[in-house]
């Protein structure tokens, strides 16, 4: 009986070890198809300026919220009015250096109003907005920022505190770049310091516009028509209907022409039943381009 307990006892774990094997050797398969998927998605960059994101699902998945893995800021494809476009090869060069790239969430709070500037940032991947609080807690969203543009650029270049609170509209890769290194960088690179100068000439023209869109139209459907109507220029024309994609919520809306939820979801609810809009999720379809513009100058 002895004997017979050892030879079972044996097998056992001769089985035990042969699927401990089998689980090591499935293990190491799989770490050399990761290391495949890596190496497809390197050879997925593109030669050019610009970068094609890898499509490779899993890789993706894997990203943090989603986003591709982007440490060098020269793969992305940021289009001729990004704070990149050109600056030299030797430029890029150095800005890459002194840069640190980060992955945020939807919601993510990046820099505060008030607090002191301690660098700009970069929006590499996906879209924030620039928004300030007064004291009863009433919020105006004062930009919707866009890949390539610079966040931060006048407090540090003043040396003030940040004026307005960046918050993220959707998972985001930013660059920082510290205070310090970035006057330096500017100091040293006289393309860089010319690029300074046109993206604080652009957001003084965007503060241009919010004034006047708010400050112009006395009510809050013109307001909304205007605001709705210089996004269209972005929009695809078929069959004299614009589409174009608004992901923002009615309070996003609401705080980017300073009223209520409430009163958003009123008038685009009668300018629906007017035949002037549709919205269908984050699809705005305006049908009638100049009932809207009638707004504007009511």
């Amino acid at each position: 009986m002895p004997i017979a307990i050892a030879i079972s006892a044996e097998q056992t774990n001769k089985k035990r070890k042969k699927k401990f094997h089998a689980h090591v050797e499935q293990r190491i398969s799989q770490g050399e198809n990761d290391m495949a998927t890596a190496t497809v998605a390197m050879a997925g960059r593109s030669t050019g300026t610009g970068f094609r994101f890898v499509t490779d699902a899993q890789a993706k998945a894997n990203s943090p919220y989603g986003l591709p893995i982007v440490e060098d800021v020269r793969q992305f494809d940021l289009g001729p009015d990004s704070f990149f476009s050109g600056l030299a090869a030797g430029t890029l060069e150095d800005l890459n250096r002194i840069k640190h790239t980060s992955s945020y969430p939807e919601g993510a709070v990046v820099l505060m109003e008030g607090q002191a500037a301690r660098g700009i940032y970069i929006v590499c991947q996906g879209r924030v907005k620039l928004m300030t609080t007064n004291a009863d807690g009433k919020t105006l969203i004062v930009k919707i920022a866009h890949p390539g543009e610079v966040l931060g650029l006048q407090s540090v270049v003043t040396g003030h505190a940040y004026e307005l609170t960046v918050e993220t509209l959707q998972p985001s890769q930013l660059a920082y770049i510290s205070s310090e290194n970035f006057l330096r960088f500017l100091k040293t690179h006289g393309d860089a310091c010319l690029r300074a100068t046109q993206h604080l000439s652009h957001d003084c023209q965007s503060a241009y516009e919010v004034i006047r869109s708010i400050g112009l139209c006395h009510s809050v459907p013109g307001k909304l028509a205007r605001l709705l109507l210089q996004w269209s220029a972005e929009g695809h024309v078929s069959n004299g209907t614009i589409r174009m994609k608004l992901a923002l919520t009615h309070e996003e809306l609401a705080q980017l022409i300073g009223s209520s939820r409430e009163t958003v979801t009123r008038i685009l609810g009668d300018l629906k039943r007017r035949g002037v809009l549709e919205l269908h999720g984050a699809t705005l379809l305006i049908r009638n381009q100049s009932a809207l513009e009638s707004l504007c100058v009511s």
